[in-house]
């Protein structure tokens, strides 16, 4: 037990602890419960946001210890913000779960096979170039029927769960669709723009970004995609590590100051919601918290970004019935939900579903379906079971670990629908390629196209 300044007992430590004045916001009056995942799972009342919020309290009051049993309840927690849509009171229960775990991950000590668990995502996920090793052995596990024959014959039994899960969520790989430094407007140029890369996205989803570089390239923009930037620091701001996330943050600033750019487009949710709230993070910052909160009132979803412009390319029709499941880092944190679906309603031909409960989380949450695989496979199954009613030949969504989720649920139901960025279907129909090129493995870039 440390304590504050003002000689309050308290568990947290003095640096930046969940703030009081949002704690205080909170009435319990019960509006979240609905909306949270795990309360919709468990009924639990201290796994709900009015749960952990009173949780909270109870530490800064000393009345409760960062224990293993009260850790459970935030490590529980998806951070999808759900309750922050539902909530009539304006909690901003995001900055309140953030500062906990980071509270957690410097006064609570883990088992040391679960710190290295964490080490290992944490220093695979977020590095680039790790993630680009790890192509080669992939692509070779699935290519040459390997991948195939272990799930046949259902050997992934045999590894330890977490091995298991990973395995589960391996995208499957096609190659990789380069992005230019730059990437010139077609036409009479609009507006110069900055492409977050992403990690997981740049190196597992390289098509995504293709496909968002070739949109708004049609559409008048100048799109600048800086080789030199790091991974965005999202995983590690959500679970905590603070300290780590902010280093980040600075080179990633670094490398779109130097790009000159008017807009910073992101087409993954997690990462989009992140750099947005560089201002919050480094707001202790004597050299960085100014640029900092420049750098994130320039980032934009690339939906919020082509809504926002008068379309350009002809829209070819694509007769598609299109499921759309809302990312909880793009409906709830970043308050982005008519956009995406606009985009979508504006390709001729193409019938849009809504898939109910679309304010559930599907259980991805960053690295939440890879340490909480139980609950985050629940979610899942839940979600595939939703789909599975709609007659849908295409899943559309916002985030890459979404669709990773969204294909591991789909494949444990037996559904064989694919599940696409937003972005990839738009290109699709800019570039007049017919909806069966949208199967997995067949969008590629057309010569010319």
């Amino acid at each position: 037990m440390t304590t504050t300044p003002n000689l309050i007992p308290t568990s947290f430590d003095t640096h930046h602890p969940p703030a009081t004045a949002i704690i205080d916001k909170c009435v319990h009056c019960g509006f979240c419960l609905p909306a949270c995942p795990t309360y919709v799972l468990w009924n639990q009342e201290m796994d709900s946001p009015r749960g952990r919020i009173y949780l909270m309290k109870l530490a800064w009051e000393g009345s409760a210890q960062i224990n293993a049993k009260w850790v459970s309840h935030f490590d529980s927690c998806l951070g999808c913000m759900a309750c922050m849509t539902a909530c009539p009171s304006g909690v901003d229960y995001g900055k309140l779960i953030e500062a906990t775990r980071a509270q957690i991950e410097r006064n609570f000590a883990r088992s040391s096979a679960e710190k290295r668990h964490r080490r290992f995502l944490f220093e695979t996920f977020t590095c680039p170039d790790r993630l680009r090793r790890l192509r080669t052995p992939l692509l070779l596990y699935q290519k040459s029927g390997l991948q195939a024959l272990v799930r046949g014959l259902r050997l992934t039994s045999l590894l330890p769960k977490k091995w298991r899960t990973l395995e589960a969520l391996l995208p499957k790989l096609t190659p990789q669709e380069a992005v230019p430094q730059v990437s010139p407007a077609i036409g009479a140029k609009r507006r110069r723009v900055g492409l977050l890369l992403g990690c997981v996205q740049r190196e597992f989803f390289s098509q995504v970004n293709a496909a968002t570089a070739r949109v708004l390239a049609a559409e008048g923009c100048e799109v600048v995609a800086p080789q030199a930037q790091p991974c965005c620091g999202a995983l590690l701001v959500h679970a905590g590590e603070e300290t780590a996330a902010m280093e980040l943050a600075k080179k990633t600033i670094d490398a779109f100051e130097q790009a000159d750019v008017e807009t910073i487009v992101t087409n993954a949710a997690g990462c989009g919601s992140n750099v947005k709230e560089y201002g919050h993070l480094l707001r202790d910052d004597p050299e960085y918290a100014g640029r900092a909160k420049v750098f994130s009132a320039k980032c934009k979803d690339i939906s919020e970004v082509l809504m926002e412009l008068e379309p350009r390319s002809p829209r070819h029709g694509l007769k598609l019935r299109v499921a759309f499941h809302d990312s909880c880092h793009l409906q709830h944190a970043q308050g982005v939900r008519a956009q995406p679906r606009s985009l979508l309603s504006g390709i001729p031909e193409l019938e849009l579903a809504e898939i109910p409960e679309s304010a559930i989380c599907c259980g991805s949450a960053g690295i939440y379906n890879l340490v909480q695989p139980d609950a985050a496979n629940a979610l899942g199954d839940r979600k595939a079971e939703l789909v599975s009613q709609l007659n849908a030949n295409v899943v559309a969504t916002g985030n890459p670990g979404c669709m990773l989720q969204l294909e591991s649920a789909l494949a444990r139901g037996h559904l064989k629908i694919p599940v696409l960025h937003t972005i990839q279907i738009l290109d699709a129909s800019l570039r007049a390629q017919p909806p069966e090129s949208l199967r997995p493995g067949r969008l590629r870039t057309q010569a010319g196209g």
